[in-house]
């Protein structure tokens, strides 16, 4: 392998959930989702070292997950298993975006590793074929994989490209993990919600149905989106804990944060992030620079 392919530091962005609705629940117990994704220039870096003894070793990333639990491991082994190759890889994961916040961390590292190793081990496997592997290691992996703003259906893998303004975001982030099962599993989670069409997107409502559940479970939440509404329309990014406003500028941004920041209601313990959304995802960007 070359020592530009080793040293490479590969993107791995955020996403926001720009509406949420749950339109049911299948016999399997999973739920059937409608979801706006919209990519964010918040990432994770990661590097890799592919090596011949077949061996997947993260050697850096996150220390609330273990090595053989994180997603970059298990999408290595994968896509190793799919295909047979006796390669194996090194990697190195700088975490920027925060556990449990609703922004798809693990899911984008996933995807990461997946097209960096497809390129690495030299495997020359199409998207398509990517996004089902990244299926097997959760519902929100294939977005990332294919790497446009979408409109998602079934448990978030059916994707049609969307393509909604390029705002800037207002991201805050309370310091509390919530447990996406614990939130799918409460019996006053709406999963009602009325089907919508694409052709609909712009007369629907942009809301998230997960929002008066999470706040039920999680005070630091609902003083977040209480506080992030006092500087415009606040709204949570998948089951949480991140909570976004949306402005036509980074200035409008960083003048609402520095409301917030004055005010009594903010925590030091909380994490901003002032980002703009992006409809082709920075993963695709620079791995046109290969």
């Amino acid at each position: 392998m070359s020592q530009y392919e080793a040293s490479a530091v590969w993107p791995a962005p955020a996403k926001l959930n720009l509406l949420l609705h749950i339109t049911g629940r299948r016999a399997d117990g999973y739920h059937e989702l409608q979801t706006v994704f919209q990519f964010v220039e918040l990432c994770d870096a990661l590097t890799f070292r592919a090596n011949e003894d077949g061996r997947v070793r993260r050697l850096s990333g996150s220390v609330e997950i273990s090595p053989e639990d994180d997603l970059v491991v298990r999408s290595a082994r994968a896509l190793k298993s799919a295909t047979g190759t006796p390669l194996g890889v090194e990697i190195r994961v700088t975490k920027r975006i925060p556990a449990g916040a609703g922004l798809g961390g693990g899911s984008s590292d996933a995807a990461t590793t997946l097209h960096a190793l497809n390129k690495l081990w030299k495997l020359a496997l199409d998207v398509d074929r990517l996004a089902a592997i990244g299926l097997t290691l959760g519902a929100d992996v294939p977005v990332f994989v294919c790497g446009f703003a979408a409109f998602a259906e079934g448990v978030g893998e059916r994707l049609q490209p969307v393509s909604p303004g390029q705002s800037w975001y207002l991201i805050i982030t309370p310091d509390v993990h919530v447990s996406t099962a614990e939130i799918f599993a409460d019996p006053d989670l709406t999963r009602d919600s009325p089907a919508i069409k694409i052709c609909d997107l712009s007369a629907c409502r942009w809301d998230n149905v997960c929002t008066p559940v999470v706040i039920k479970h999680y005070p630091e939440v609902a003083r977040a989106l209480e506080l992030v509404g006092s500087v415009g329309e606040a709204r949570m990014s998948g089951t949480g804990s991140s909570v976004f406003a949306q402005f036509a500028s980074r200035h409008g941004a960083e003048q609402a944060l520095q409301q917030l920041q004055a005010h009594a209601g903010w925590s030091d313990q909380w994490q901003a992030f002032i980002c703009q959304g992006r409809n082709r995802s920075p993963l695709f960007e620079f791995m046109e620079t290969l």
